[in-house]
């Protein structure tokens, strides 16, 4: 069985979300900060009338900070309580299709702070597909109030 999952780039990682939870992809966006916010919350943007919290996805999985050269692109996830949250990282890659028989747990080797941010793996013909689970990244952080604006 197939799956679909909108990929990107993190820190040289390669990450994936399945399709269904990405609600647009978009180019860097001006960001209002938040005072007293959790570290990994780095603003607000405004998406067409839309408050969404904008999570630097790099800080909540432990990553070195994005070089200051460098402008995030924006993933918008839709997030269970029926709000928006726009996952923060280096670069877009495209909606690929995977196979379920390739799908495995994340490898024992990997941190456990790390691990639990994931899925699983799909193991490509040329590189591994770590899979986000998007609700374990966007909590930890008080969100709700943010991105219901």
């Amino acid at each position: 069985m197939a799956r679909q999952l909108c990929t990107f780039y993190l820190n040289g990682l390669y990450l994936g979300v399945d399709v269904t939870r990405v609600q647009e992809v978009i180019r860097y966006q001006e960001m209002t900060r938040v005072p007293l916010a959790a570290p990994e919350v780095r603003g607000l943007i405004n998406l067409r009338g839309q408050i969404v919290t904008a999570i630097e996805l790099r800080t909540r999985m432990g990553l070195p900070p994005r070089p200051d050269d460098q402008r995030p692109m924006n993933v918008v996830i839709r997030a269970s309580w029926g709000g928006h949250v726009s996952l923060l990282v280096d670069e877009i890659g495209d909606v690929i299709e995977v196979d379920e028989e390739t799908f495995e747990p994340m490898p024992e080797t990997v941190p456990a702070a790390s691990r639990e941010l994931f899925l699983g793996v799909f193991k490509l013909s040329d590189r591994l597909l770590l899979v986000l689970d998007t609700e374990r990244a966007i909590c930890g952080s008080d969100l709700r109030e943010g991105a219901r604006g």
